[in-house]
């Protein structure tokens, strides 16, 4: 009994000498003198993107909220800088200029208050035609699947600067801060080729020829591919007869040039080449490496006619 008080005694001893030193220790962290940034909260992507048929219409355009120790008022300006970048096969990226120029600049000024937050918003634009000519680049060179890299750099009236170079992780990705810095806007190409539409085969590998409709759908992964109902367009029946069945061909529409892969269901792959094109009729000519072949006139359908350009 004696012993087991003596233990007791010890321990209590021992928490009471840990709780002291707990309470006593102080904080390493100067808290009271930590230094305070700033950063772009993305509110609206009102526009990322480049049409490349419609580069006169197109636009890069956000909506910002400032976010520092001054609900926004620290900020002395934003810079809004760009370059051309494009991808040469073979090569690798070419970028235009090397090092990213101001298109624009938007001032302490243009930072509002707004209904939502008590940070500053504001919004901008800036033209296609503004930005090709701000890297040097004319509207002719400008090709489908070219990106321009936008960077913004936030000055303070502290003389910092806050940008993609020395932002973290998580206040560029993560959604509450939603702050990347930088935007790559793409030079897309728009396409609208699913439907079904009716067709004259002019020329068959067996000299026959017919009318009939085939249907192009989209395929949701692959913006501007349609699988093909039937990549001999009926020729396979007309001249066999035999079915399509588990073929995959598809025609793929890289900003109005049209090719074909897939292959049917004995393996043969598939390719294809533009004849002519109107708003009406699109004349292609089509060939698997069975060697089958044919040339087929596809109809465009009421009030949706070919997009200029198809080659």
């Amino acid at each position: 009994m004696k012993m087991l008080k003596y233990s007791f005694g010890l321990l209590a001893m021992a928490l009471i000498f840990l709780s002291s030193c707990r309470d006593s220790v102080e904080p390493n962290v100067p808290y009271s003198t930590f230094d305070t940034g700033a950063y772009l909260r993305t509110i609206a992507r009102t526009s990322t993107t480049f049409n490349f048929f419609n580069l006169a219409g197109s636009k890069f355009a956000l909506t910002l909220e400032a976010v520092d120790k001054e609900d926004g008022a620290t900020v002395s300006n934003v810079e809004i800088r760009v370059r051309h970048r494009r991808l040469i096969p073979g090569v690798g990226l070419k970028y235009t200029p090397t090092n990213d120029v101001i298109v624009k600049t938007l001032q302490a000024a243009d930072f509002k208050p707004n209904t939502e937050t008590r940070f500053l918003r504001t919004s901008f634009e800036i033209t296609a035609a503004e930005t090709i000519a701000a890297v040097g680049l004319t509207s002719a060179q400008i090709e489908g699947g070219d990106v321009f890299e936008f960077r913004l750099v936030l000055n303070d009236k502290f003389g910092r600067s806050f940008s993609s170079n020395n932002v973290t992780t998580n206040v560029a990705g993560a959604p509450f801060y939603n702050s990347p810095f930088q935007y790559p806007v793409s030079v897309i190409c728009p396409s609208d080729l699913a439907g079904t539409y009716a067709f004259d085969a002019l020329e068959t590998f067996c000299s026959k020829k017919f009318s009939g409709s085939t249907t192009l759908t989209a395929v949701a992964a692959t913006p501007g591919s349609y699988t093909v109902l039937d990549g001999t367009f009926g020729a396979w029946q007309a001249c066999y007869p035999d079915t399509w069945g588990s073929g995959n061909v598809r025609i793929n529409d890289a900003c109005g040039r049209l090719t074909m892969t897939g292959t049917d269901k004995y393996g043969d792959s598939y390719s294809m080449k533009v004849l002519s094109a109107t708003p009406s009729v699109l004349t292609i000519e089509w060939v698997n490496t069975y060697g089958e072949f044919g040339t087929v006139a596809i109809k465009s359908n009421a009030g949706k006619p070919w997009p200029a350009g198809l080659r």
